[in-house]
């Protein structure tokens, strides 16, 4: 996937927060636009559509910059140093009211890629499975289903109560499965979070059975769905839920039983010998799906979406940002057994004197118009899902999970291996995989995810207090706008 390109098929969404269209929001190409009726006519114009459906999940406000970054900073390992609302001060307070910045436009963006992904699915139905025939149509449709799981399981990580929170018996959010064209089409009660998080792996599971295993480029086996794509994605949906025998279920498809850990099948996905390659190559085989950036105009996150904007600090202080969040120095840059010589600590740097010391993540290193490709999931979230999964199933210091841990680990840290005799009991070895975690995925969007699918507690930062699961902001509200124009949705 080159460029971002993204057809108006749609017209004005009412439901998704606009009362008239806009061309800023739907990001049409007048020159080229087409109309509904012959957007499925010719096998160009299909394949243009489904590129579509991915230039919407990375769009700045959705996967592309501000999922990732909300996913950080409401968790304890960042400080906010600008007090700006616009890029999430209120988020990292952990107080967004319905009408928040964040709330709305993630709410508007992951729901218009939504409905672009019905509008395809309709489309295809409809006669564009006959124009590209029927092997294509197949890749194309696992490619549609696929960004709408993990939409809607995105969807699900902010606005829904967890899933371990009455076993999915909370309302979730709406499921929209059908194409919006046009007003009137708004109500729509909140489906429960175990009827979301079933469609989510229907989507993934159709998904798997439909994509191509491999593709011809190192560039579209990174930044196009394939079979090891939907297995991956299908791991993190499955530890959300808790449901840990089908994380390693799925993650056995794509993981050796011993090291070194790889995938037999398909993209050879697998660690990479030094981390700091993945983010200066951004298609090597341990990013199993990346959201590409250029310096095409339209083709970046935009203004203040961008990881490096919010992470990195100022020119002045040696970045590339704005320095939007400092690492907290309490957080996880404080844990002593992530040693100095770990080659993950590069990715942290400090800037000022005294008590004006601070750190920062430059784990993102592009400058403006900032086309670092922007991480959806890695090989080593895999294998560190499949570590939790097997020890938290067993309730043992499982031999596999041990060397799963050991293989993230000393793969920055050659002077740390972890044995069996490292932990004392099962839930040492699950607190360590937990700080692995928080270590390896700094500035990947995956630590709100992790608090929340365990119902713990949000750490205080700051001044802000402690969140626990019962408090209210432990969850966001429901976007202000889809209550205005849904008769049918409930506020959280």
């Amino acid at each position: 996937m080159k460029k971002k390109i993204n057809y108006s098929v749609v017209i004005c969404l009412l439901l998704l927060g606009v009362s008239s269209c806009n061309r800023d929001l739907l990001n049409p190409i007048p020159q080229t636009s087409v109309s509904d009726a012959s957007a499925f006519s010719t096998t160009t114009r299909v394949q243009t559509q489904l590129l579509s459906l991915y230039g919407a999940l990375k769009d700045g406000n959705l996967y592309g910059g501000r999922y990732v970054i909300y996913g950080d900073i409401r968790g304890e390992d960042f400080i906010n140093e600008t007090s700006n609302l616009v890029t999430g001060s209120d988020v990292w307070s952990l107080n967004a009211t319905n009408s928040a910045t964040a709330v709305v436009n993630l709410w508007y963006y992951a729901y218009l890629t939504i409905n672009k992904c019905n509008i395809f699915l309709d489309g295809m139905e409809a006669g564009g499975s006959t124009i590209v025939g029927a092997e294509t149509a197949a890749k194309y449709i696992a490619e549609a289903k696929l960004i709408r799981g993990l939409t809607y399981y995105s969807l699900l990580q902010y606005y829904a109560r967890p899933y371990a929170d009455g076993n999915g018996s909370k309302p979730g959010v709406p499921l929209r499965l059908n194409g919006i064209r046009g007003v009137g089409q708004s109500n729509l009660a909140r489906s429960s979070v175990s009827e979301v998080y079933a469609q989510v792996l229907k989507d993934l599971n159709e998904a798997e059975a439909g994509l191509p295993s491999t593709y011809a480029t190192a560039a579209d086996n990174t930044t196009r769905a394939h079979k090891n794509t939907a297995i991956a994605l299908k791991t993190r949906v499955y530890l959300s839920m808790q449901n840990y025998a089908s994380v390693i279920t799925e993650a056995n498809k794509i993981v050796s039983a011993t090291a070194p850990f790889k995938a037999s099948t398909g993209v050879t996905n697998q660690l990479q010998a030094d981390i700091a390659t993945i983010f200066t190559n951004y298609t090597t085989t341990e990013s199993i799906f990346s959201m590409p950036m250029t310096t095409t105009t339209g083709d970046f996150p935009g203004t203040q979406n961008q990881l490096a904007y919010y992470f990195s600090p100022n020119t002045a202080n040696g970045g590339v940002g704005n320095g939007e969040y400092s690492l907290n120095p309490r957080g996880i840059i404080a844990e002593p057994t992530w040693t100095a010589t770990d080659k993950r600590r590069a990715f942290v740097k400090q800037s000022g004197t005294g008590a004006a010391v601070k750190n920062w993540l430059i784990k993102y290193k592009a400058p403006s118009p900032f086309t670092d490709y922007v991480p959806v999931i890695r090989y080593a979230e895999v294998l560190l899902n499949l570590a939790e999964a097997k020890v938290r199933s067993t309730n043992t210091v499982d031999a596999q999970a041990v060397a799963l841990l050991s293989a993230v680990r000393n793969r920055s840290d050659a002077a740390t291996t972890f044995t069996a005799a490292s932990f004392a009991t099962s839930t040492d070895l699950a607190n360590a995989i937990l700080l692995e975690r928080r270590i390896e995925f700094l500035g990947e969007g995956l630590r709100n995810n992790d608090l929340v699918r365990l119902l713990q507690t949000i750490p205080a930062k700051g001044t802000v207090p402690a969140k626990a699961a019962t408090d209210a902001g432990y969850i966001w509200p429901i976007s202000a706008t889809e209550l205005a124009l849904n008769t049918l949705a409930t506020d959280n």
